[in-house]
């Protein structure tokens, strides 16, 4: 994957297509670099949100990393380009395995996670009869929201841990707070926060407890990373959407929409005055079908409409998506006037989830604060 230079300005480019604001980006990056140095604790960013080499270096502490991923074609595409530390934060399957240790055999060192004792027999196993250690985290369910080992079974912890170890794989836990983006107050988030810290800490603490070693104590989501009150016990923290920010961290209080920095570029391609309806080349093809903000206290549809500088226009919703066409319309309630906007006017639209609507695009058209130059272009990857 490779970037290439500016050609157009937004004024030029085909829609619909994805805008990065680097400006935006890069304050991004440095709020939460700066919380993590006071705490003293690393960060291991999440490139799930990019997926992009480019963005990559930007985020990381260093060029080989650390780094985690979602997918084992995001661990291949960034080792390939020489970013090697990295964890594969979803659960390894047996089937994956030869993937996993291709990349670790090719000088990657890829981490992987396991949450059961059948998972981690079948890595031992494996790691045995080619007499090569797997490194594994043992992924702790601090909140209800997913996978993972009940922070209170300590059996089964230390089951599968004396498995790992049996095999040299075992290195650390790991946990994710996913229900902090339910969170309603930042007082809320902060104890989401502890709540994480407390079960990741106390299941390393058990393990230690058992004569079993327990080197990586890793934690961590956008929301927790921002307003943890204390990381004592931490040795990393992950974070992914913060780098871009969307509406529903907008919500949650996370950052403002001022601060989000990936946004869908679009055309007016038509009106339906009678029913106040803006028509435009975005639909949820270019958007996703994500509606996360539809439980927050402000439903912003399928997204916030901006100007083609990125600045809100008031009141105006990505209200309905069909698959290549997205209906605007003022906000129920609004009394503001449906504004003027001619065939062929560039708009910019704020996604509900930054994930899901980058990965229905090949590339980011790069621009910088007050400017519609686009300085570059970068690739991003796609796939499994």
């Amino acid at each position: 994957m490779s970037s290439s230079p500016a050609t157009s300005t937004l004024d030029q480019l085909d829609t619909p297509c994805l805008i990065l604001d680097e400006t935006r980006m890069t304050r991004n990056i440095e709020r939460l670099a700066a919380i993590m140095r006071a705490h003293g604790v690393g960060l291991r960013p999440h490139l799930k949100t990019p997926k992009s080499i480019e963005v990559a270096h930007r985020v990381m502490s260093g060029p080989r990393g650390p780094a985690a991923v979602s997918t084992l074609q995001e661990a291949e595409q960034f080792a390939a380009a020489g970013i090697t530390d990295l964890l594969y934060a979803v659960g390894v399957t047996p089937a994956k395995l030869d993937r996993v240790l291709a990349l670790r055999r090719a000088g990657a060192d890829l981490t992987v996670v396991v949450d059961n004792p059948e998972a981690a027999g079948a890595l031992a196993r494996r790691a045995a009869q080619e007499g090569e250690a797997i490194p594994a985290l043992i992924e702790i369910d601090c909140d209800g929201h997913r996978a993972g080992v009940q922070p209170q079974d300590t059996a089964a912890l230390l089951e599968i841990g004396r498995i790992l170890h049996g095999a040299g794989c075992l290195r650390g836990v790991m946990t994710h707070a996913g229900e902090s983006y339910g969170c309603r107050s930042l007082d809320a988030i902060a104890a989401m926060a502890e709540q994480e810290r407390r079960a990741a800490v106390d299941c390393a603490r058990s393990l230690r407890a058992a004569g079993l070693p327990c080197p990586v104590v890793s934690v961590g989501s956008t929301p927790t990373a921002h307003f943890a009150r204390s990381l004592e016990g931490v040795t990393e923290v992950r974070a992914g959407v913060y780098v871009f920010f969307d509406l529903v961290m907008a919500g949650l209080g996370v950052c403002g929409v001022q601060d989000i920095a990936a946004t869908v570029l679009t055309t007016v391609i038509g009106h339906q005055r009678e029913k106040g309806w803006i028509l435009v080349d975005a639909g949820w093809m270019a958007m996703s079908r994500d509606r996360g903000t539809a439980s927050q206290p402000v439903d912003q549809a399928y997204g916030l409409v901006c100007d083609i500088d990125g600045e809100v226009l008031p009141d105006l919703l990505l209200a309905e998506t069909n698959q290549e066409q997205g209906i605007i319309r003022l906000r129920p309630g609004s009394r503001r006037a449906l504004p003027d906007l001619p065939i062929g006017a560039r708009l910019r639209i704020m996604p509900n989830h930054a994930c899901a609507t980058c990965a229905q695009h090949d590339a980011y058209e790069v621009v910088r604060a007050g400017s519609r130059a686009v300085v570059a272009r970068w690739s991003r990857f796609r796939g499994w």
